[in-house]
């Protein structure tokens, strides 16, 4: 069987768990060399004592791959800029970055801290700016990229978590910026909405996703929840085959890989001149607001 990733080298944020665990195993794999990065903290955020990223390097140096383990805060200049170049320092370039990495910290809008929106608004969507700089960076120099950046179902308006939300629309807007503008250096940026039973959903309560199946991470290998499921997509977008793929947010959760549309004017109404509030109020549920649907996850 062919290895779509040979030669290649990537960096996986958050890597040492979940989704970024199996996010890392296979693009080693594919024949790539790895540096996985994670920090060693809960899924709120508070450090551990050890990095779960030591003991995914040397699983898959253990299978004949090569890797090694990045312990840096991604969410810091200095943690991006490390992780950059601990790649270039143990492999000699970079050309796929993956950003898994990231925390919850769930409260409903109005009992929500400052602390509690900051905290996550950093690891994720500064966590994400923070690596695609300096890799962006090198990458451009070499006309050569891979950046694959983790949204969520949540930016569509995931309930309980304003905070998680925001950043992870807030990922897919700074995805579709950068894809517009790497373009032309050979460097494609797409993202990523991942199904599968983490650390992360096993937090949700009971009752806040109707109809989703009661699997915890410890339960998810073999079923459709397994984090296993997620990287095939990711392999493809991080492939040379891929160099066309671009600006694109792409749904992988079971056997099921979707590609979502962007944003797009559903209804529009024009007027001859300036509006007139009493015309608004007359034309409005009738034109704008007429087949209106409620925010929903999917």
């Amino acid at each position: 069987m062919a290895r779509h990733l040979e030669g290649k080298v990537a960096a996986v944020t958050g890597g040492g768990r979940g989704i970024g665990r199996e996010v890392s195993k296979a693009l080693a794999a594919q024949g790539a060399a790895v540096v996985v990065n994670d920090l060693g903290v809960s899924v709120a955020g508070q450090k551990e004592t050890v990095s779960p990223a030591d003991d995914v390097a040397k699983e898959i140096k253990s299978a004949g791959g090569a890797a090694s383990s990045n312990h840096m805060d991604i969410s810091t200049p200095e943690g991006g800029d490390g992780l950059v170049n601990q790649a270039i320092k143990d492999f000699g370039k970079l050309d796929i970055l993956v950003n898994v990495a990231g925390i919850l910290r769930d409260r409903m809008i109005f009992n929500m801290s400052v602390e509690e929106w900051d905290a996550v608004v950093r690891v994720h969507l500064r966590g994400h700016f923070c690596t695609m700089r300096p890799a962006s960076a090198h990458m451009r120099e070499r006309k050569f990229g891979r950046i694959i950046n983790f949204s969520s179902g949540a930016a569509m308006g995931s309930p309980g978590q304003p905070n998680y939300a925001a950043a992870k629309a807030g990922i897919l807007g700074l995805t579709y910026s950068a894809a517009n503008s790497l373009q032309k250096y050979g460097i494609t940026v797409n993202a990523i909405m991942p199904g599968a039973a983490t650390r992360m959903t096993d937090t949700i309560p009971a009752g806040r996703m109707p109809g989703a199946p009661l699997i915890s991470s410890e339960t998810a290998a073999g079923t459709p929840m397994d984090p296993a499921n997620v990287p095939p997509v990711i392999i493809y977008l991080a492939s040379d085959q891929a160099a066309e793929v671009t600006g694109q947010c792409f749904g992988a959760s079971g056997y099921r890989i979707t590609r979502y549309t962007h944003m797009k004017p559903e209804r529009v109404i024009i007027n001859n001149g300036p509006w007139d509030i009493d015309q608004l109020f007359k034309v409005f549920k009738q034109t704008l607001g007429s087949g209106l649907e409620p925010a929903r996850m999917f």
